[in-house]
């Protein structure tokens, strides 16, 4: 068992709250094909990373990305019925103190809040969503915008992620940072994991969150 604690939790949504794959897999499939490009190229690059991000690898830095953009967006706003909790997640989410989460994630907002309503999840007070930064993970502006949100410094919060974009961007921003699942990269080592959120307990201390881990 571990104990970790900070003043805050910032968490991903899709990997670590959400177990979005199959839906993912959909959308962006759809669009590798529609675009000409290879799906299995895209789907390898795409998990954890901003929508606008993804466009500009594969289309080109100088193409207009906003229509496939609004595309993806439709998409994921209409595509989540494959989507399920990953276990224990809602449960641990209700445990948290209110003013002191955050998720951050590289989706679209209006899609991340529908998904995590769809699912139990309690209403999510403050969204760091893809609309909301300029540079998205692996860059460390998506937990440093979430730390600040809450009023705090993103060196006093726990990340918990399932990508290595997710992972390299909360460690950039000084976060202390908990894998969720089985990722393995240079990135991940020395870091405390968890296979799902089942037996992850979040309570008030002193003003902040310690979290323990099973």
């Amino acid at each position: 068992m571990t104990e970790l604690r900070a003043g805050g939790v910032l968490l991903d949504m899709d990997g670590t709250l959400i177990d979005s794959t199959a839906t993912v897999d959909v959308v962006w499939g759809d669009f590798a094909r529609q675009a000409g490009l290879d799906p299995a190229e895209v789907l390898a690059h795409v998990h954890g990373v901003p929508a606008r991000a993804t466009l500009r690898r594969f289309l080109g830095e100088g193409a207009d990305i906003e229509p496939w953009f609004a595309q993806i967006s439709a998409w994921e706003n209409e595509r989540f019925d494959a989507d399920v909790e990953i276990p224990g997640a809602a449960a641990a989410v209700h445990l948290l103190p209110s003013g002191r989460w955050a998720v951050v994630t590289s989706a679209v907002r209006d899609a991340a809040l529908r998904r995590l309503g769809r699912l139990g999840f309690p209403e999510v007070e403050v969204l760091i969503a893809a609309e909301d930064v300029e540079h998205g993970k692996p860059d460390a502006e998506p937990y440093r915008r979430g730390a600040a949100a809450l009023g705090l410094d993103a060196r006093d919060c726990i990340v918990f992620e399932d990508s290595d974009a997710g992972v390299r961007s909360g460690l950039a921003a000084g976060a202390q940072v908990v894998v969720v699942g089985s990722l393995a990269t240079p990135a991940t080592d020395g870091l405390p994991r968890v296979a799902d959120l089942r037996g992850v307990r979040f309570e008030t201390a002193g003003g902040g969150v310690l979290a323990t881990l099973p």
